[in-house]
């Protein structure tokens, strides 16, 4: 992205910060990172994340391309998720993230409780 690009509708800097701007996203690639999960498995992992909102990010998420369903054979079906290589190359600006969040929410939650000021 150029100076001069601004953040205009189609500017793919946008379309990356839109993928972060929702929550769940993020916690649940983060929460893929160490390889597939099964639903169940990743709602213990995560915590606070109902079933609908859990399948509603990880649809969104194999839309754009970031994490791969996988349906296995058996009895019944067991069906996981896994990063695919585009979703891995999010880790890294995730963990720059939380670092920042580690090292400077202290900060934040004191402005919000300030209000703003």
């Amino acid at each position: 992205m150029t100076v001069d690009q601004g953040f205009l509708a189609d500017c793919r800097a946008r379309l990356a910060f839109d993928l972060l701007a929702n929550t769940w996203n993020a916690v649940v690639i983060w929460a893929l990172r160490e390889g597939a999960e099964r639903p169940g498995r990743l709602r213990e992992r995560i915590g606070g994340i109902s079933p609908k909102v859990l399948t509603e990010t990880l649809r969104r998420l194999e839309f754009n391309g970031l994490v791969e369903r996988r349906v296995r054979a058996g009895a019944p079906p067991r069906v996981d998720y896994e990063l695919t290589d585009l979703g891995r190359s999010l880790l890294p600006p995730i963990e720059a993230f939380g670092v920042w969040a580690f090292e400077h929410g202290d900060e934040v939650m004191a402005a919000q409780e300030r209000g703003g000021s």
